[in-house]
């Protein structure tokens, strides 16, 4: 009777160990999320369609907002994106041997790519579409003609009209120090970095269009203390500058600093609306920033991605550009945008 008693409750203890063990699978097999340095993976079922994305960098709010965008999209859609990047602006190599792993896996129906320049990722681009990856272009504009030269193609461009942004900031500056003549200069991201050349030449037209002399234009690289130095080169170099158009707001940041150690009104305007950025805006430190919406971008091209694949279409002879719209923001509307 004992050694039957025994048995019975062995049984009773593996049956319940069991219905354990399949819950905990059952709970397991939902959403998760897993991160390993440079990398975002962001598992949401099991069989979901799996996409892949190559950043810049991650180590500043504009691809830190971005990536976040990106995520909330591949969770709302039910797709697995795997997010990664160079260590820096400048980490070029980098940046190419993220974007040929993802190509050698095999994984990835398609990949989002933001190049550091028009060019460094065109050779993997185009060994990847021969493997028939599509891709969709992100923030940095791709030169297409150099791409198609190595058999490489895209199916859209998703980013802001950096033009127009750059037009934007310039018209504020004026807006704020006047139009008559004044002296003006413009602190450019990375030499040869379409976006901050497009922001550059958006505000250049703006400003000259408006009569404003430009004393000087230079690249300070996306840095915060190189702008820093730049700046105050050129205030030393031309006393009567009253205006800076900065284009991004790190850089921003940088001549900000160098403009309080002059002593000068001077007015700075920076580009992307981090939120240091927009703190200082509503402080009176900065005369305002140019907000993208890198979420938004982040999250179109991942929809641009997946519409692709389901339309089983590699490329578009005329690729489409999609704008997202930049906002400006000033003393007057910064408190809303704090967060």
């Amino acid at each position: 009777m004992k050694r039957l008693k025994r048995m019975f409750l062995v049984l009773f203890a593996a049956t319940l160990a069991t219905s354990l063990v399949a819950c905990s699978l059952k709970k397991d097999s939902g959403k998760s999320k897993e991160k390993t340095g440079t990398t975002t993976t962001t598992a949401v079922m099991q069989g979901a369609e799996k996409y892949a994305v190559v950043l810049k960098t991650q180590s500043s709010q504009f691809w830190q907002d971005m990536k976040s965008g990106i995520e909330i999209k591949a969770k709302e859609l039910g797709v697995t994106v795997d997010i990664q990047s160079g260590n820096t602006e400048d980490d070029v190599e980098g940046q190419v041997q993220v974007l040929e792993n993802f190509i050698s896996t095999g994984k990835y129906k398609a990949i989002g790519v933001a190049p550091i320049s028009d060019v460094n990722l065109n050779n993997a681009i185009a060994e990847g579409c021969k493997k028939g990856i599509i891709f969709v272009d992100v923030d940095e504009k791709i030169d297409t003609k150099a791409l198609s030269a190595l058999g490489g193609s895209l199916y859209s461009y998703v980013a802001t009209d950096n033009k127009e942004v750059g037009k934007t900031g310039a018209q504020e500056l004026l807006k704020q120090v006047g139009k008559n003549e004044i002296e003006v200069a413009i602190i450019e991201g990375k030499a040869g970095a379409l976006s901050g050349e497009q922001r550059r030449d958006g505000a250049k037209a703006a400003f000259e269009k408006a009569g404003a002399k430009i004393v000087d234009s230079q690249p300070a690289d996306w840095d915060r203390t190189k702008a820093m130095d730049v700046a105050t080169n050129i205030i030393s170099a031309h006393p009567n500058v009253k205006a800076i158009y900065c284009c991004n707001d790190t850089m921003a940041m940088g001549v900000v600093e160098a403009v309080k150690k002059s002593g000068k009104d001077i007015k700075v305007c920076g580009t992307d609306g981090n939120d240091d950025a927009i703190k200082a805006v509503a402080d009176g430190i900065l005369a305002a920033t140019v907000a993208q919406n890198p979420k938004e971008v982040g999250a179109r091209a991942l929809e641009e991605m997946i519409a692709a694949v389901k339309k089983g279409i590699t490329a578009n002879k005329e690729i489409q550009q999609i704008g997202i719209k930049a906002v400006l923001i000033t003393k007057d509307n910064a408190k809303k945008f704090l967060k």
